[in-house]
């Protein structure tokens, strides 16, 4: 046999003990998820309800900001461990991470001893358990849709967030057989992972084994949800039609609702919360909460990292953003300046709010920050591009330091839910689509001169949002996950 056939057998032999070790995964992912609510990912990469292919490229993420790439040989037995452990609750474990740890110690400790203490050291033996909240979605446009799916996705996993019902304005007499063929179907995030069945007669979409309501009513504060067996609810209106505290305060008009939540920036004294950056701000007394815009979710958490290590003298915030349903697919008239030319042949120049709603979530930078934005033909994943004056401080800057410093912050802050990380020279909007955090800091794109510097964040607008609003959403349910292994926070986000 030749050396080159010697060496194509040897990879092929590789890629097919790689593949049996996915499989092998798969149903002790499974178990984990749907007897013990344990949900399991890679460097934050779910692996539940993933094909084999699916695992091994999450195994292969880790050599974009690791040093190394993680096998599935190092990871296939961490979770066996976890799988073995009498004691496990629910919770959310990075296997990853765990293999990572396990692989930078001696490894004089076995690997069933690793993970028991792995897992008592970040819960003491205590897993929390919540009582299921109540969840209305009020409007099913792009972002309800999206929250439906991920509220249905999450059924299974101990979430305790359960979407009790939908409430809509009837548009026709086949309403809802439309409206369930928009959720099973999209064109930007493909179709839905399940089955969906529309019950015509009693007004109720099942999907995944959830029995939803579908209610139509033309006011927010003429429905009593407790007919329909629903108490203390979360109502969360992404209509946007209304967004001061006397328009949502008709949501907490209607029996059964206990709190609101606003999928676009609020008015007035309404908190707009980034999560991630303000969530602790949230109380059980604020009955009406702002989950902000995808925008300000996107540009947030970068800046304050930013300006807790290096501090913010002045910027220019520059968004380039997918057209919306707001503007108009072909030339008609619009109130707003520009919107009304044809949104899929045009890119058109229009004014943002996110640089200055930046400052209900770090009030440090008022005054510092001016923002534009550019709507171009696409139907989803927008760049936000942060042109920065820095501090001066005894710290190097540098296009590689500053990438560094984001690589450890997506990976081992409190912020990497928020902040993800790529450092590949041939990404495009289109590889984002479906991406759960809130940014993706573009590494190769990283422009550094002097105490400048220039940063390019990529966000799905829809699908990167809509994960936020479920994470604002848990808060306000007051659900917290054991999280495994326990936050070691590598990264000090204060430097100047």
């Amino acid at each position: 046999m030749s050396d080159i056939s010697a060496k194509e057998t040897c990879i092929m032999r590789n890629w097919k003990e790689s593949e049996a070790l996915a499989e092998a995964m798969i149903p002790l992912i499974g178990k984990l998820y749907r007897e013990r609510q344990v949900v399991t990912n890679i460097l934050g990469r779910p692996l539940v309800n993933q094909s084999v292919i699916e695992i091994i490229k999450s195994h292969r993420f880790v050599r974009q900001v690791e040093s190394q790439e993680l096998q599935l040989k190092d990871s296939f037995p961490i979770l066996q461990a976890l799988a073995a452990l009498d004691n496990l609750g629910v919770s959310r474990v990075d296997i990853g991470r765990l293999a990572l740890k396990y692989l930078a110690t001696d490894q004089t400790q076995n690997m069933a001893e690793f993970v028991r203490d792995q897992v008592l050291n970040a819960t003491h033996g205590k897993f929390a358990t919540f009582e299921p909240q109540d969840v209305v979605l009020y409007g099913f446009g792009r972002i309800g849709r999206l929250l439906a799916r991920i509220l249905i996705e999450k059924a299974g996993s101990g979430n305790a967030l359960r979407l009790r019902a939908i409430v809509l304005r009837k548009s026709s007499e086949d309403d809802l057989i439309k409206r369930a063929s928009l959720l099973r179907r999209d064109s930007v995030h493909g179709p839905f992972q399940g089955t969906i069945t529309a019950d015509t007669k009693n007004n109720i979409l099942i999907a995944n084994g959830n029995y939803i309501q579908v209610i139509y009513a033309n006011a927010p504060d003429s429905i009593d949800y407790t007919q329909y067996g629903i108490n203390n609810a979360i109502v969360v209106d992404n209509t946007g039609i209304w967004r001061d505290s006397e328009g949502l305060g008709l949501h907490l008009k209607s029996k059964g609702v206990a709190q609101v939540l606003l999928t676009a920036p609020g008015k007035g004294a309404i908190k707009n919360i980034v999560f991630g950056v303000n969530h602790d701000s949230v109380t059980a007394d604020d009955t009406i909460v702002s989950a902000a815009s995808c925008t300000t979710n996107a540009i947030v958490p970068v800046l304050k990292v930013i300006q807790d290590h290096w501090g913010i003298v002045a910027g220019h915030v520059e968004t380039v953003h997918s057209y919306t349903n707001d503007q108009n697919l072909i030339d008609n008239f619009h109130k707003g300046h520009r919107r009304g030319r044809s949104a899929p042949l045009n890119m058109v120049i229009t004014e943002t709010g996110a640089a200055k709603a930046v400052v209900k979530a770090l009030p440090e930078l008022e005054g510092k920050l001016t923002g534009n934005a550019i709507r171009v033909p696409t139907p989803n994943v927008s760049m936000a591009i942060l042109n920065l004056e820095l501090e001066f401080s005894d710290q190097e800057i540098s296009k590689e330091a500053i990438n560094d410093f984001l690589r450890r912050v997506s990976l081992y802050s409190p912020l990497r839910k928020q902040i993800d990380y790529v450092n590949s020279p041939e990404v495009v909007s289109t590889d984002f689509v479906g991406s759960r955090y809130a940014c993706v800091v573009d590494a190769q794109s990283t422009i550094v001169n002097k105490n400048r510097c220039v940063l390019y964040i990529w966000y799905d607008n829809e699908f990167g949002y809509s994960s936020q609003v479920i994470r604002l959403l848990q808060k306000m349910a007051g659900i917290s996950y054991a999280v495994i292994p326990k936050d070691e926070f590598e990264v000090s986000l204060k430097g100047h």
